[in-house]
């Protein structure tokens, strides 16, 4: 048998951290003995095998998604340090950030913002950081964690139907939202700093006070220097570590150390940007002591402006897993 590195063992410990933190101690196999906790969901329909599915250790929210989120005025925040990753968004001049510090523990946030219903959703096993439009055809839906994973990613499901979507890609995977898309929308991970220079005014989620989760701590302490990702069954056959992060925009995917080097690549009417200030928020056991990974931007040329594009910073694994007819651009 392989001998597991202490990163790998570290993560493994956090599983089942995250389990203990659970509400149950139920292990699934499959539709059969699923039903009896997802009673509305249709499992008829899927685009999967469900062999795929395994537990990630917390029942059906376990991790529980936020539902009524809080925020501050970034200048009244004093607990973030200036290099701390958040997600943020601005839609209709509405600027909001969500710290990796209250998603390692929630791994979604339901909130609406400038008018536009979102999810806020990041799977630390993927490195995975995506906001989605929550509306499908004419309905709002609220998400959250079924407490299963497939490729090591976070399956969520909706409240609304109970259909289970697979958060890298955004899709229905099971029930009656299966082949059904959700909407990405721009946004970035970026640095406290940065958001606070580019949106004076902009507000941050603040953690829920009645959780009781250690802020601001990271569960996975090492993970993203493991030689393996936890919970994956995937034959991993790429050209770089399965965990090396790859900015991903659609079908294509670019080595963050290549970007890193370089600052800047140009591939057709895409720039991409490298600037430091942020640190991993998967390497230390403080998430503001990580190591630096620095800030991606992505954006497209649009005439003489540049715009923001949907992209996501992610482990090598996942998008060789999800897009598997991907383009990996190692040069």
């Amino acid at each position: 048998m392989a001998m597991l590195s202490k990163p790998t063992l570290r993560c493994i410990a956090a599983v089942a951290f995250l389990f203990a933190i659970g509400t149950s101690t139920t292990s699934w196999a499959g539709p059969e003995t699923w039903r009896s906790e997802w009673p509305r969901t249709d499992f008829s329909r899927h685009s999967i095998s469900y062999d795929e599915v395994l537990s990630g250790g917390p029942p059906r929210d376990g991790i529980p998604a936020i539902d009524h989120p809080k925020f501050a005025a970034i200048a009244d925040v004093i607990d973030l340090a200036p290099q701390e990753p958040l997600i943020s968004i601005q839609i209709n001049g509405d600027a909001r950030a969500y710290p990796l510090r209250i998603m390692i523990w929630h791994e979604i946030v339901n909130d609406t913002v400038g008018g536009t219903p979102i999810t806020v959703t990041w799977c630390p096993l993927c490195n995975s950081a995506i906001i989605f439009d929550r509306r499908v055809s004419g309905q709002v839906l609220s998400f959250g964690t079924t407490g299963k994973l497939r490729h090591s990613d976070l399956i969520m499901y909706d409240r609304q139907t109970e259909s289970w979507w697979q958060q890298f890609l955004g899709e229905g995977i099971v029930g009656g939202y299966t082949g059904t898309m959700l909407h990405a929308l721009p946004s970035r991970v970026e640095s406290v700093a940065r958001f606070k220079a580019r949106f004076p005014s902009g507000r941050i989620l603040v953690a829920p006070a009645d959780v009781g989760r250690p802020y601001g701590q990271n569960p996975y302490a090492g993970y993203d220097t493991s030689a393996t990702p936890v919970l994956y069954r995937g034959n991993y056959t790429g050209k770089i570590p399965p965990l090396a992060r790859v900015v991903v925009i659609g079908d294509d995917a670019w080595p963050l150390e290549n970007l890193m080097k370089r600052r800047r690549i140009e591939s057709g009417d895409l720039v991409l940007v490298w600037e430091p200030g942020q640190a991993s928020p998967l390497d230390a056991g403080s998430i503001e002591a990580g190591r630096e990974i620095g800030n991606v931007i992505a954006q497209r040329r649009r005439g003489a402006a540049l715009e923001d594009v949907v992209y996501d910073v992610s482990f090598a694994f996942a998008f060789h897993a999800f897009r598997p007819q991907g383009r990996l651009h190692v040069d």
